[in-house]
């Protein structure tokens, strides 16, 4: 271990030199008597800014990648639903007739199962209304006595988790009410309607129990077949104009 004392020789040498010069011969000194903690701190920072770059570079490359997946996720299900539909159901030619009794069974299952879906989301709507006291128009807030200065964080978290399950059921609703009349009354494959038909009201129903529940892989699962199925519809459509 390196000794910190000065030797009589440099001693002797300050005093012939200006204080100045000798404030900086003493500060060099005590810089040559710590090299290696000098050297740990360098190298210590040296870690810092590597460290920092690294993770940087990370979270780069992982929202590059994230971008890319949102790109290619609904051309990759469409896809998909597409070679579902010619290897597996087979693309029959426009027939305008009125729809099979095949057809009008699996619409009938599915509104049954869309309307069971839509009265969860009502019943659970309410019921968190009634737990944290919350009103949904200025004359019921008035009848509870006038709208609170502020409502707690957890209740408005509640209330917007049921909000966007509405939101996204009825959005996805619409394309699905369209697709189905059209497939309905252009005598497609039989099997191919009663998949995509009943299998969107089973997605529409695996996605509000995985969101109310807050399991977003299952909530993602079911809002992939939620698209498969009507892109499964789209696809037929478009591939049967050209049979």
């Amino acid at each position: 271990m390196e000794s910190n004392r000065v030797s009589p020789n440099f001693q002797a040498l300050k005093r012939t030199v200006p204080p100045t010069a000798a404030r900086r011969m003493t500060e060099m000194t005590d810089l040559r008597a710590q090299p290696k903690i000098l050297g740990f701190a360098f190298r210590e920072r040296a870690s810092h800014n590597s460290l920092g770059v690294t993770c940087m570079d990370l979270a780069k490359v992982n929202n590059s990648r994230a971008t890319l997946l949102v790109k290619i996720y609904p051309f990759a299900l469409i896809a998909i639903s597409a070679l579902i539909d010619v290897l597996v159901f087979g693309i029959q030619p426009f027939v305008i007739a009125l729809p099979s009794p095949e057809i009008i069974n699996a619409l009938i299952i599915a509104a049954v199962l869309l309307m069971v879906n839509h009265s969860w989301l009502m019943t659970v709507t309410e019921l968190t209304r009634g737990k944290f006291g919350l009103a949904t128009t200025p004359e019921e807030w008035e009848a509870k006595g006038g709208r609170p200065q502020s409502i707690e964080q957890d209740a408005r978290d509640a209330l917007e988790r049921r909000h966007n399950a509405h939101r996204n059921t009825t959005e996805n609703a619409v394309y699905f009410v369209l697709l189905a009349a059209v497939i309905a009354i252009v005598s497609p494959a039989a099997l191919m309607a009663q998949v995509w038909i009943v299998g969107f009201a089973v997605a529409r129903l695996g996605y509000t129990y995985s969101y109310l529940s807050a399991q977003t892989g299952l909530r993602g699962m079911f809002m992939s077949l939620t698209l498969l199925s009507l892109y499964g519809m789209a696809s037929y459509l478009v591939l049967a104009m050209f049979v």
